[in-house]
């Protein structure tokens, strides 16, 4: 099953890279560029990135976030179980100094802990995510802290790509998503303390140019209100290993 699992994903990988990439992950449009930098501005913060760390991405992909990651000043170890990705994420040119590309699949990946903060964009929903929490626990450095963005299970369209996700190209054959209480249990369960997970993001990467402002200020509020916001597109993750 695992060895299945990790197939389909190089396969996808292998999809994604002969394509637009980051459009077909919604990051192209002028919506989509404004929600990869509002993302990696919240998994930035959470992680209380700066330039005394190391740090572990998983899943960095084209090394679109591992860019807005770097900017911290961090040194970055990425690590993405695509060939073809990794390939496009090395002609970033980032410094070579600070930030180090691997082809592994995390669960398998016998990098150098342990690490000040482990970080990631849209990742853990691809991963075995028992294993994989309990890898990172062991990766971290004592008071480390985990934050990630992941897909929320309760917004309406991630619930249809992922029940009908046949439909969706883009949507790979194991992916799934969060419902936020049952993921805080799962953390308490690997160990971690200070769980916080707080749904976030309305702005749709179809939102026309002109629109983004309104629905920009209108999703603010949405996450703000009880009920409503726990169908926001997406959740963040902050964790902390004591």
């Amino acid at each position: 099953m695992i060895k299945k699992r990790a197939d389909h994903e190089i396969k996808h990988g292998e999809f994604l890279a002969s394509g637009d990439t980051e459009s077909l992950w919604g990051w192209g449009t002028p919506a989509g560029k404004l929600r990869a930098k509002r993302r990696a501005k919240l998994i930035t913060e959470a992680a209380e990135l700066n330039s005394s760390m190391r740090v572990l991405e998983i899943g960095c992909g084209t090394g679109m976030f591992t860019e807005m990651f770097s900017k911290s000043g961090c040194s970055i170890v990425a690590v993405d179980i695509s060939r073809e990705l990794l390939q496009i994420a090395g002609e970033r040119k980032l410094p070579a100094d600070r930030v180090q590309f691997v082809n592994k699949r995390f669960e398998d990946c016998a990098v150098d802990g342990p690490f000040d903060a482990i970080i990631g964009s849209s990742v853990l929903h691809h991963l075995e995510l028992e294993q994989s929490l309990s890898k990172i626990h062991e990766l971290l450095k004592p008071r480390g802290i985990m934050s990630f963005a992941e897909p929320n299970m309760l917004n309406p369209q991630i619930f249809i790509e992922r029940t009908f996700r046949q439909l969706f190209p883009r949507i790979s054959e194991d992916e799934t998503a969060f419902v936020r209480f049952k993921l805080k249990n799962k953390l308490f369960d690997a160990g971690f303390s200070d769980c916080e997970i707080t749904p976030f993001d309305w702005l749709h990467p179809a939102v026309p140019r002109g629109f983004i402002p309104f629905v920009s200020k209108l999703g603010t509020t949405l996450e703000m209100l009880p009920i409503l916001r726990e169908f926001s597109g997406s959740v963040l993750i902050s964790s902390m290993k004591q």
